[in-house]
């Protein structure tokens, strides 16, 4: 009996995987290519580069597709190669990043795809092999949170490794904000926290991972400013605009930083500090030629990613990826 309900869930889980697959092939298939342009410079303050994009041009403001061709794009670079830029305005909003919590068996599947190339089968026998050697916790789980010695066990580890500031006034508690999350079991994270490598191989990878993961989930934020900063040139034709962020307390980035399916924004790149009357000195200016991309077929970690998010899998098992 046990064994017809496994199949009857696996059988849901792939039918629901089939159906995303294709319908991500039919979006593909229809898609329709277009060309645009960028315009960009870059600058040198203080001995640190950053690059700052053609936002404006003659009054009127640019979006992504408003330069469409060579020709366009030339005369746009022409201006601002021309050009002698100031700062003209300086905008930062401080805001705080917080700890992603202990590994469930998708998120952990997720990151070791991105971050170790593995396969989510690959992962779950690494993993199954971790836990019968006593090393982590259960690995088929939706639970998010620790239990209370863990909690404990592992602010101290992080006390012992960082000063004081890396730890946060009250534990840190989590709940799932999965659908259908079946939270009987904890969260995946080592037995011990004094033991931060384990075994070999990818059995060592996959445990440093979890351990990682785990201890970050108990340190303080991360403090970041995020700054905004628009150069104009002395003839008022042409508006560049960089973004990007200084960290000012790294806090659990220290020692784990969670990977992401998507490419990485311009807001996450380090800025130099910059004031209003700034003279950054422009090294380059560059027109680079773009086509719009259908949207991308789904790697493993995404699939699984987002099944959780249809509350389609937890800690049942994983569905087969489609490969084209």
């Amino acid at each position: 009996m046990a064994q017809v309900a496994r199949r009857e869930v696996r059988g849901r889980v792939q039918s629901v995987a089939l159906r995303l697959i294709v319908d991500r092939e039919r979006e593909i298939e229809v898609f329709k290519t277009q060309e645009y342009w960028q315009v960009s410079a870059t600058f040198e303050a203080d001995g640190q580069p950053f690059t700052a994009r053609l936002v404006q041009l003659d009054g009127k403001k640019l979006d992504r597709l408003s330069i469409g061709s060579k020709n366009d794009a030339d005369a746009a670079k022409a201006v601002v190669e021309g050009g002698r830029f100031t700062v003209a305005s300086v905008e930062t909003k401080p805001f705080a990043k917080n700890p992603p919590p202990p590994f469930t068996t998708s998120t952990l599947q997720q990151e070791a795809a991105r971050k170790l190339g593995f396969s989510a089968s690959h992962t779950m026998r690494v993993a199954q092999s971790l836990y019968e050697d006593g090393l982590i916790t259960y690995m088929r789980t939706d639970g998010v949170d620790m239990a209370e010695e863990a909690i404990s066990a592992a602010r101290k580890a992080i006390a012992n490794r960082y000063d004081s500031g890396f730890v946060p006034d009250k534990p840190r508690r989590y709940t799932s904000k999965a659908k259908n999350a079946q939270e009987a079991h904890e969260a995946i994270r080592p037995t011990d926290f004094g033991r931060s490598h384990a075994a070999s191989g990818d059995h060592a990878r996959l445990y440093e991972l979890v351990y990682n993961r785990a201890l970050a989930s108990q340190m303080a934020s991360a403090r970041l400013e995020r700054t905004t900063v628009e150069l104009t040139d002395g003839a008022g034709r042409a508006v560049l605009r960089a973004t990007g962020q200084v960290v000012l307390f790294p806090g659990f980035m220290t020692l784990y930083d969670e990977g992401r399916d998507d490419a990485q924004d311009e807001e996450s790149a380090r800025m130099p500090a910059l004031r209003e009357g700034d003279a950054p000195t422009k090294t380059g200016v560059e027109a680079t030629q773009h086509f719009t991309q259908p949207p991308p077929r789904y790697s493993e970690a995404s699939l699984v990613k987002r099944l959780e998010e249809l509350g389609s899998v937890g800690r049942r098992p994983t569905p087969r990826s489609c490969r084209r």
